[in-house]
């Protein structure tokens, strides 16, 4: 594996890297509707392709999967808005019995408060400014403008996992075509089908895991007697597409709705103690079995790529964290240059013992 001698070629690179990531934090508004219609068209690229198989035209078998996927999506929010909107609706009165709920944990934390503001006062003195109010837009502004965007986002990504659904392996056939040498022309087509391959059966098999999280929670909640158990079951499904943040969060969403629920701290707790087994279960061991074959991420990266992708993109960021860091790994194992990088972001083999056969 070769490594980089060339130090102004390594600096060059360096402070390319840095205007990269630095336009792709601006252009994020852009990019995050391209970068999800590329990532739904990989999930969905082996469905079109049995559709052609059965001679269905290109343009009905894409409409179809769009018309489909659509469909269970708005099947499924118009399910959940009823039970959302009621949980959000007694959120206001249930705020004080929430607070006597966790008076044990708020009694330190408003001492440390407040020997935190008699320190500030302290420290001011007897000539201390005067506190400036600094007035934000009103909510319904914000409301309104995260809507619009997150509307004008969805449309992109819609329009344009159509017209790739359509052209099919059109843009590799064209990079295929410009390459100079049979080598390059055959490199390209590698990496491009395992790329798709991978991250394919990667979608596939998160999602189908993240439906059983999500149908062992509905079962779970249902059975400890938490109301509304299809809304913690998809909430479960798509929290858990967010490796770690998602299923704290969920943890902690859970264990709030049995304070506001039950009238005991241990069955409080019962709903989300069995949500976090059932994520262990499943991140842990089935998980990783379905995956070793297909990916070797070092997880110490996976997590450094999910909380820097978050920063950069927020939730939308975390959700491409992984497929991002996976293609990237595809890719520099197929070019000699980077190859050394491609070997850093695996796992190391593990090596029998003499003992043992290899």
């Amino acid at each position: 594996m070769p490594l980089p001698k060339d130090v102004h070629a390594f600096l060059l690179f360096g402070i390319f890297t840095f205007l990269l990531l630095y336009a792709l934090y601006f252009a994020a508004h852009m990019l995050l509707p391209v970068m999800f219609a590329f990532l739904l068209q990989l999930l969905l690229q082996p469905a079109m392709r049995a559709l052609c198989k059965l001679r269905v035209p290109k343009t009905a078998a894409a409409l179809l999967l769009l018309l489909a996927m659509c469909s269970a999506v708005g099947m499924l929010v118009s399910s959940l808005a009823v039970p959302a909107s009621e949980w959000i609706a007694k959120a206001p009165e249930s705020l004080p019995r929430l607070e006597r709920r966790l008076s044990v944990v708020r009694a330190p934390m408003d001492k440390m408060q407040q020997a935190t503001k008699e320190v500030e006062q302290m420290a001011a003195g007897p000539a201390a400014a005067s506190e400036v109010v600094v007035k934000g837009p009103a909510l319904s502004a914000l409301l309104f403008s995260g809507t619009r965007s997150f509307l004008i986002g969805l449309g992109t990504t819609i329009v344009l996992l159509f017209f790739l659904l359509l052209s099919g392996d059109l843009f590799l056939r064209r990079l295929v075509e410009i390459l100079p040498s049979f080598k390059d022309k055959k490199q390209a087509a590698e990496i491009s089908h395992e790329i798709e391959r991978n991250i394919s059966a990667y979608l596939v098999t998160i999602s189908l895991m993240n439906a059983v999280v999500g149908i062992a929670t509905g079962i779970e909640t249902y059975l400890c007697g938490l109301a509304d158990p299809i809304l913690w079951g998809t909430l479960a499904f798509v929290l858990n597409y967010v490796i770690i943040v998602g299923p704290l969060t969920g943890v902690g969403v859970l264990f709030l709705a049995g304070l506001l629920t039950f009238d005991t701290v241990w069955q409080a707790l019962l709903p989300a103690g069995i949500y976090l087994a059932i994520h262990l279960i499943e991140g842990e061991s089935i998980t990783p079995m379905l995956l070793a074959r297909r990916f070797t991420l070092n997880p110490v990266l996976v997590i450094l790529s999910l909380i820097f992708w978050y920063w950069m993109w927020g939730v939308a960021g975390a959700l491409l964290a992984v497929p991002m860091l996976a293609t990237f790994k595809i890719v520099a194992d197929r070019i000699r240059p980077l190859m050394a990088l491609g070997h850093f972001l695996g796992v190391e083999p593990r090596i029998p013992a003499p003992d043992q056969p290899a």
